[in-house]
């Protein structure tokens, strides 16, 4: 399993050879100039919520890449009313697609489109894929609801905002990570504009003083799990 960072929310995720990009925000992202949509696979576009900073590229990327769009009932049928493939789901549910299972589980934010269009309540997701397992928390507040997860799925790592002001901070990044019994964090949601700066030394000391490892990854950069 490749996890690839495109800034912000943004993630390219690659199981088996197949290409789940989650929540396209690039080309509103000034920090994120040097990365070339057109050049970004997707058989798959995950979406949390839908914030214009984890849609703004949904449409351009799947009319190129016929991708299917999933995302909760309101978020998927918008887009489906718009002639995407799309598969919807809702909090709890899981299905098996070719790269693994996938469950949609609660987070704790705000959803509508930027046209108004109510967004439906906003989800983050689990992947079990290729004996990785991962959490990918969407845009949230800490939340309690996240200790139902280790019940269910033992993680090789957790996705997690770091931001604050819109999300979780650094501080309860970590009780998140204890939440859900996973030690290996990668940070995302920050930097991308002055509310969500973060000391990335700072947040990565208080995570090592924790016996924890927080992983900042420049954008474009990747890990392999």
């Amino acid at each position: 399993m490749k996890i690839t960072f495109y800034g912000h929310a943004c993630l390219g995720i690659e199981i088996k050879g197949i290409a789940i990009l989650v929540d396209p925000f690039i080309t509103g992202n000034p920090k994120a100039s040097h990365i070339d949509i057109n050049e970004i696979k997707a058989d798959y576009i995950l979406l949390t919520h839908a914030h214009q900073d984890h849609t703004l590229d949904v449409e351009t990327i799947a009319k190129r890449t016929n991708a299917v769009i999933v995302s909760n009932f309101e978020i998927a049928s918008y887009y489906g009313n718009k002639g995407f493939k799309n598969h919807t789901m809702n909090h709890g549910g899981s299905w098996n697609f070719d790269f693994g299972k996938l469950k949609y589980v609660i987070a704790l934010h705000t959803s509508s489109f930027a046209d108004g269009t109510y967004g439906g309540q906003p989800g983050g997701f689990v992947i079990e894929g290729e004996h990785k397992n991962i959490y990918i928390a969407g845009d949230t507040a800490l939340t309690m609801d996240m200790k139902l997860i280790p019940m269910r799925t033992k993680l090789d790592l957790a996705i997690l905002p770091i931001g604050s002001n819109f999300t979780m901070d650094v501080e309860d990044a970590i009780i998140a990570s204890d939440f859900v019994e996973c030690d290996k964090v990668l940070g995302y949601h920050f930097d991308t504009f002055g509310y969500i700066e973060i000391n990335h030394d700072d947040a990565k000391r208080k995570f090592f003083d924790k016996g924890k490892d927080l992983m900042l990854l420049d954008i474009g950069g990747s890990i392999e799990l």
